[in-house]
Order: structure tokens, then C-alpha cells, then sequence
């Protein structure tokens, strides 16, 4: 099974399933001397673990963080850094009348398209379980990027048809769902409420904004930076759709309201989304991502078995409501893992040719060893 992998300097591999001993990642490519501790990743991994919220899978996971390799004396060593995160509370019991039939909305059709086998235990690989992992990468790029002062925030910009019409960062911070419109928040609240007791779910809309982020970050070509965002973004399972700046506005617009002026100031506009050609041109980036409904729901539904003969299936279990918010901090983590890449190819590339963000500390080494040399 391929596609397990990441990134390019930077590479995450995730490994495990939902309801297999432990979920983990191996990250290769950490530069050395980063301080990195297990209590390093628990802000992140509780925001995404389950059984925090009302409208959140009651299972309970501690999700604590056990670092295997690449890490000694509280210092990254270069090599590959292994993350290990136990299962604890798994009831594979719960999936028995799944068993020979594919749940609607879940991979299982396909995996078993595919591999002629399907682990029905949550879906496997599948399963959200497996972001877990990737939140994990995400704190250790994130200890690439914070240096450079590179910042990514998420939060809920619509949910179950209410959108955010008020941006108040602090707002985000004071309710569970991270919206940054309390009066939404709470209409989006009702929502799931009702949601949850029709035994439904909700979708919504994820905005991201990357701050900090240097203009030259990215390739020109395949390797764009939005274009690997937007990758990684839609490598998480709930993921359905990615837009960068005005993205299907733009589609909408004419030329001389689309483009942003460019002052001796910066950008007077910022319908890009902070890249160009690419490439980031050092405003923010902003990107949109959409969230289906959670397709796991106890409302009866019309499927096949194996053998292709229709059957009606009512899932039982424990389930969220919506990926979001839980999903927010596994969408920041890839950004991250992204962002991350780019910035040490970036460095890779100042080696050669030094520029600002890199080339003062390279180019004035360099100044030195020739005075050295006329000596």
C-alpha cells in the first residue's frame, strides 16, 4: 500500500489503523539541535483527540505521545524522529453488523475494489484515527517554522449552513467550536444540536491563514506551493474541496479587480491568497477548505454486501456530529508539514544563492573566508 508519504526534505510517513494497536509516524528530514519533548505535542493532540466535546465521538483516548527515535537529551539528532501513539480505547465489537456490507460515504466500497479486502474495525487506514499522526508531524514542523516566525491559524468559517459574518481572533479562542463570530457560533451550536438528534451529521468550510511566510517559498513548476497545499489538504479524509485566496470568486471577477497593486508598501489586495506563480509572495496565505458531513450516522441507509445484494444498514457507535472543530488542528498540521518542506528547500537553494532570509549569515561566512584566503 504506497502513498503513505510526504514531502520532499521534509518527509512524514503515518502507519497504523484505527483499531490495531497504535497509530505512528516517522518524520525524516528534522534538521538537528531542535528541543523537542513529549509534553511538547499535548496542546495539539488534545485539540484533536476525541471525547473532549459534547458533539464529539465519545471515545476516549488519551492520545499521549511516546517519542521512539531521533530525539536525545530533549535535542533532535537529525535522524529519523518515530512517534508512537497507543490505541486504548477500542471496541471492535461495535462494528460486527458492518461486517460484508459497505457503510455509505466511507472508503470501504473502494478498498475493497482495490485490495479485495477491507479492515471494517472503523475502516482501517481510513479512519480519522489516522490524523492523529499527522498532528504529531505537525508539532514537529511546526518547531521548523516557529523560528522564522511562521504562523498557521485555523477555525470555523461555516458549519451546517451558518457562516462566520464577524472576524474576532479572540472570539475564536472563548468557544469550543472555533468560530471567530460568537453570534454564529451559537446558531451553528443549535445546528448540531438538532443534528445530533435526528442521529445526523454536518459539514462546513475551514479557513486557514498562514502569517510570517517569506516571499520565495515554492516551485515554479509541479512542485507550486499551492498546489502542494492544496495536496495535503485534500489527503485528509473529510477533505472535499481546497481554495487559495478568492479561489472560485476569482473565477467571477475581471482581470482589474482580481490582480493586487503592488506598492513600494506591499500588496494593496490580497485576491492571490499570498502566492504567485507558485511561489509565496510574502503576504499572508490564505486557503478555504470545505468538510463533508461525518458519513458515519445511525439514520437507516441503502447499501450492497460483498456479494452486491442491496441491504439496509443503521450504524451504531460513537461518532461525532462534525469533523469540525476536531478536524482544524489536523488541517494546520499538514500546512505545517507543507510549509515546512518548502522552507528547507528554500534554505537548500540559498546555499547557492543567497538571498534575505537565508544569505546574510551564508554570504557574510563566505566574505570572511576570502579576506581569510588574501591573508
Amino acid at each position: 500500500m504506497p502513498g503513505n508519504t510526504i514531502g520532499s526534505l521534509f518527509r512524514v510517513t503515518t502507519f497504523g489503523e484505527s483499531h490495531g494497536p497504535g497509530i505512528g509516524v516517522v518524520v525524516e528530514g528534522c534538521p538537528p539541535g531542535i528541543p523537542l519533548k513529549p509534553p511538547d505535542f499535548t496542546e495539539s493532540m488534545n485539540r484533536r483527540r476525541p471525547g473532549t466535546g459534547v458533539f464529539d465521538s465519545p471515545r476516549s483516548e488519551p492520545d499521549r505521545v511516546e517519542i521512539l527515535s531521533g530525539v536525545f537529551e530533549g535535542l533532535t539528532t537529525g535522524t529519523p524522529i518515530a512517534v508512537f501513539i497507543s490505541n486504548v480505547d477500542v471496541q471492535s465489537h461495535t462494528y460486527d453488523k458492518t461486517r460484508g456490507r459497505f457503510r455509505p460515504g466511507h472508503a470501504d466500497y473502494t478498498y475493497f475494489k482495490k485490495y479485495g479486502h477491507v479492515d471494517f474495525r472503523g475502516g482501517g487506514r481510513a479512519s480519522a484515527r489516522e490524523t492523529a499522526a499527522r498532528v504529531a508531524a505537525g508539532v514537529v514542523a511546526g518547531k521548523i517554522l516557529s523560528p522564522m516566525g511562521i504562523v498557521v491559524t485555523g477555525y470555523t468559517l461555516e458549519l451546517g449552513g451558518v457562516a462566520a459574518r464577524e472576524f474576532d481572533r479572540e472570539a475564536a479562542s472563548k468557544n469550543p467550536l472555533h468560530c471567530p463570530d460568537l453570534s454564529a457560533a451559537l446558531q451553528m451550536t443549535a445546528r448540531l444540536e438538532k443534528a445530533k438528534a435526528e442521529g445526523d451529521s454536518l459539514g462546513g468550510i475551514v479557513e486557514m491563514k498562514v502569517t510570517g511566510c517569506p516571499a520565495g517559498m515554492g516551485e515554479p513548476v509541479f512542485d507550486k506551493l499551492d498546489a502542494d497545499l492544496a495536496k495535503a489538504l485534500m489527503s485528509v479524509g473529510a477533505v472535499k474541496g481546497v481554495e487559495i485566496g478568492s479561489g472560485f470568486a476569482s473565477a467571477r471577477m475581471k482581470g482589474s479587480a482580481n490582480n493586487d497593486p503592488i506598492t513600494p508598501q506591499g500588496f494593496k489586495t490580497n485576491h492571490a491568497g499570498g502566492i504567485l506563480g507558485g511561489i509565496s509572495n510574502g503576504d499572508d496565505i490564505v486557503m478555504r477548505v470545505a468538510v463533508k458531513p461525518i458519513p458515519s450516522i445511525s439514520i437507516p441507509q441503502e447499501t450492497i454486501d460483498m456479494e452486491g445484494r442491496p441491504v439496509s444498514l443503521k450504524l451504531s457507535g460513537r461518532f461525532d456530529v462534525s469533523a469540525i472543530p476536531r478536524i482544524i488542528p489536523v488541517l494546520e498540521a499538514m500546512a505545517m508539514i507543507t510549509l515546512a518542506d518548502h522552507l528547507l528547500r528554500l534554505k537548500a537553494a540559498s546555499i547557492q544563492n543567497p538571498d534575505p532570509l537565508f544569505g546574510k549569515n551564508n554570504e557574510q561566512k563566505n566574505t570572511q573566508e576570502l579576506n581569510k584566503n588574501d591573508e
